[in-house]
């Protein structure tokens, strides 16, 4: 059913008792052109413009537990494009385009706020790396600037700029066309629009092993809901790329680790733009229910557990309460975890790999949200032709070989 007035006029006269379900459940066909693991926003995504693009519609997203209960569902939605390299800007640039205009090509509204996002500088440090990505950025046409600290807290009102804090802000960069959206109805959306164009979407469906033929090609998935077989898979598992690569014979350079966040008590409006703090690892916003949604770092280690240390919640609060004495008082409703893969270099792998037949789309750490339009655009090319396309091929598996890398590492202190 397409939304529209009409529509909802129509629902609220029958009680809202009528409405369909939003995607199909259906059961696994034997045989699919190409299999998706991973039902998160980046893998429906990419099924939702493999059959819109490329008309490639037997697909199927497989998912282990429910659609969008990954990190999709668990992320700050934190959405920019501010990056330092001219790779980054491609990648990042090309989804900010997307997400304008989102809501009306999945008719389906994401909530996609350009309320601003500002990034502080604490230090002489922070504010010559966050001059040069302004001055970057400009160069590759995306929007930022320097704000002054009094700019900064007439931006935010919130904003502690004094002096003596321990976290004293020397200065901001912003860029004014970031923002967030609704991460679950982003997932929603593309699983929605999927799905109306014949993808199969199939939860509860894990994948246990990657089948392969005499020559090494893929064949065909092992399933707990049985075999299936292709000559295509997509992995786009986030936190648990490398297990499932792994099932291949391939290891990944990827590090997974946990990362935490945590919400408020709601408040009224307090907060009109996202802050960001890459020197202590700290970042808020505020939902539309009113509530602080605060991100933390990642933890020091690598686990695939999705709790996360105290210690790294309890010194991101000291962060945020210092640099926003307003929150000083609140009370936290909840906390909670999520696995992010890492690459050496901070940025993410989008690639065929030396198995024929497999592909894989990971290592996008803690800022794969932003990403999702323009990744699963490029990759569902990546996996309709063979072959990446402009934005997709610097991120290619082999750069880790040939050392030709997209360093974000240094240049963006962490992987936001």
């Amino acid at each position: 059913m397409k939304f529209s007035a009409v529509s909802l006029a129509r629902q609220a006269l029958s009680g809202h008792k009528d409405w369909p379900a939003q995607w199909r459940s259906p059961e696994p066909k034997r045989y699919y052109d190409a299999i998706i693991v991973g039902a998160g926003g980046h893998g429906l995504a990419t099924a939702y413009y493999m059959a819109k693009e490329h008309g490639i519609a037997n697909v199927a997203v497989l998912e282990k537990g429910w659609l969008g209960g990954g990190n999709t569902g668990r992320n700050t939605t934190i959405i920019r494009s501010n990056y330092l390299w001219e790779a980054s800007e491609g990648i990042y640039g090309h989804a900010h385009k997307l997400w304008p205009g989102l809501s009306q090509e999945l008719n389906y509204n994401v909530m996609f706020s350009p309320r601003g996002v500002m990034l502080l500088a604490h230090n002489h440090h922070d504010e010559q790396a966050f001059r040069r990505h302004i001055h970057a950025n400009r160069l590759a046409g995306i929007p930022n600037e320097w704000l002054t600290p009094e700019q900064a807290r007439d931006f935010c009102p919130i904003l502690n700029i004094d002096a003596n804090i321990r976290y004293p802000v020397r200065g901001a960069a912003l860029q004014r066309t970031g923002g967030t959206a609704r991460h679950d109805a982003v997932a929603w959306g593309y699983a929605r629009g999927a799905s109306a164009r014949g993808v199969d979407i199939i939860q509860n469906c894990e994948v246990k092993a990657i089948l392969r033929d005499a020559s090494g090609a893929v064949t065909g998935v092992e399933t707990t809901k049985g075999e299936i077989a292709t000559r295509k898979i997509g992995v786009v598992a986030a936190g648990n790329t490398s297990v499932v690569m792994a099932m291949a014979g391939l290891r990944m350079p990827l590090e997974s680790f946990p990362l935490q966040a945590l919400v408020s008590e709601p408040l009224k409006p307090v907060m009109p733009c996202v802050v960001m703090s890459n020197a202590v690892h700290a970042y808020m916003s505020q939902s539309d229910k009113g509530e602080l949604v605060i991100g933390a770092g990642t933890d020091g280690y690598v686990s695939y557990s999705q709790t996360g240390g105290p210690h790294i919640a309890v010194s991101t609060l000291e962060a945020i309460c210092e640099m926003f004495p307003i929150t000083s008082r609140l009370k936290m409703l909840r906390n909670w975890g999520g696995i992010v893969d890492t690459t050496p270099d901070r940025s993410p792998i989008l690639s065929k790999t030396p198995v024929a037949g497999l592909y894989v789309n990971c290592g996008w750490g803690t800022g794969g949200f932003k990403a999702t339009p323009g990744s699963g655009h490029v990759f569902a090319h990546l996996l309709a032709t063979g072959e990446p396309n402009e934005i997709a091929a610097p991120f290619a598996l082999d750069r880790f070989r040939s050392g030709n890398l997209v360093n974000e590492a240094t240049a963006a202190a962490v992987a936001h």
